[in-house]
């Protein structure tokens, strides 16, 4: 009896776990939306610094 109480206290904080984590993500994002062509990749061609590629 005792294992099934401690299995389904598990249980639910984990949910409410993954449930907080949910929420804090949501709010967490920066203001601005991440449209197409707002990402810029990294081309690592000198060294290890990363540097957007050359526009041609």
């Amino acid at each position: 009896m005792l294992a099934r109480r401690f299995t389904i206290v598990c249980l639910l904080s984990a949910l409410f776990g993954i449930a907080f984590a949910t929420l804090v993500a949501e709010f967490s994002r920066p203001a601005r939306s991440w449209g197409i062509g707002n990402v810029v990749p990294c081309v690592f061609e000198e060294g290890l610094t990363c540097k957007p590629p050359l526009r041609k």
